[in-house]
């Protein structure tokens, strides 16, 4: 079970500059990873936080990148781990990390004023070669 979800966040480059902190503070990653670049006009942040499913016995990995740039955001979380099957790990009753953590960015998006975009991904689709 993987799946990947991508956001771009426009504003004020004060405001998406504390957006990292803001959000490990709400929620505290197992692992991080920080990185500035030398001219300062952009900062990386790795973050790796980790979830137990008692229900399904599993554990749920999340890894959060947000590049922080002058004039947006762009945030990537990659879910994974986790059980498909028979012992109803379709069934999600308690809120996730993924879910807990994307509540945050849109609330955080709504409270500041910020604007959100949601990048989706475009299946291909094949299409016959010999059509006329």
């Amino acid at each position: 079970m993987s799946t990947l979800t991508k956001y771009l966040v426009y504003g004020p480059k004060d405001t998406l500059r504390r957006f990292p902190e803001k959000l490990f503070e709400h929620r505290e990653p197992k692992y991080l990873y920080h990185y500035d670049d030398t001219s300062g006009n952009e900062k990386v942040y790795v973050a790796v936080f980790e979830q137990y499913e008692k229900q399904i016995n599993a554990t749920i990995t999340l890894t959060c990148v947000v590049e922080c740039k002058n004039s947006q955001n762009r945030i990537e979380m990659k879910k994974s781990g986790g059980r498909m099957g028979f012992r109803g790990s379709s069934l999600m009753e308690d809120k996730n990390i993924e879910s807990d953590l994307v509540d945050f960015v849109m609330d955080y998006s709504k409270r500041y004023g910020l604007s959100l975009q949601e990048i989706v991904e475009k299946k291909e689709t094949k299409s016959s070669e010999n059509e006329s």
